[in-house]
């Protein structure tokens, strides 16, 4: 009976434990949300280290670079496979570029889409959502039919195959950027959102502990009956 009362308090405890963090993720999503519908920033009349501009909404020039482009293999857009075109936007302002986000692309295998069609020719003025690029372990990219494909995008790797340097941000572009992939528009790459703020899995969790408390302590109070 002690055990189980014991176990029965850890368990507990560990349930607040994961509510809390949720309280907080929902805090850190609020915040998010909140600096997602702040004004744009002009992004290229700041220094790229003067400002976490993470969740902040950015505009910026250039022209798009489609011979460094990404393609993000293994997306979905309304049950139909494709992939994401991530393309290098040139700043006119200086030589460091931003990658942009462009969109979805359908695709049969989720690989190797037909990207002839996906030209945004000329200077652009382009606004979107920023967010950190990830700094993981290559993003796996994979060589098929003279392509490359990657299943995330990674900043040390891409630096090291972009020839020019490269913002530590990448942007979502918006639906109304440079008029491609807009309302009731059927040209590719279609915009997407950016990633959604969801609250994680912290209180499925919670519960999960909470009823191993409550079981805990039913199976204590069972065999301390029997004993009896």
């Amino acid at each position: 009976m002690v055990f189980t009362l014991i176990a029965g308090l850890v368990f507990t405890r560990l349930g607040f434990w994961q509510l809390s963090r949720l309280a907080e993720r929902q805090r850190l999503n609020a915040a998010a949300q909140s600096l997602r519908t702040l004004p744009a920033i002009a992004l290229d009349l700041i220094g790229s280290e003067e400002i976490d501009l993470t969740n902040r909404r950015v505009r910026l020039a250039g022209r798009y670079d489609r011979s460094r482009e990404i393609v993000l293999r293994d997306y979905a857009l309304g049950g139909v496979p494709g992939v994401r075109i991530v393309t290098p936007l040139r700043s006119v302002f200086g030589d460091t570029a931003t990658l942009i986000l462009r969109g979805f692309v359908p695709a049969p295998d989720a690989m190797t889409p037909t990207t002839d069609s996906l030209e945004e020719p000329g200077e652009l003025q382009v606004e979107g959502v920023a967010l950190p690029l990830p700094d993981t372990t290559g993003g796996d990219p994979i060589e098929r039919n003279g392509r490359t494909t990657w299943r995330r995008l990674d900043l040390k790797a891409l630096r090291f195959r972009i020839p020019y340097p490269i913002r530590e941000t990448y942007v979502v572009a918006a639906a109304d950027s440079s008029g491609m992939g807009g309302p009731g528009r059927l040209g590719f790459p279609r915009r997407v959102e950016p990633p959604a703020l969801d609250e994680g899995q912290h209180l499925s969790y919670a519960i999960q502990w909470f009823a191993f408390a409550v079981t805990a302590v039913a199976v204590g109070g069972i065999v301390g009956r029997r004993k009896d």
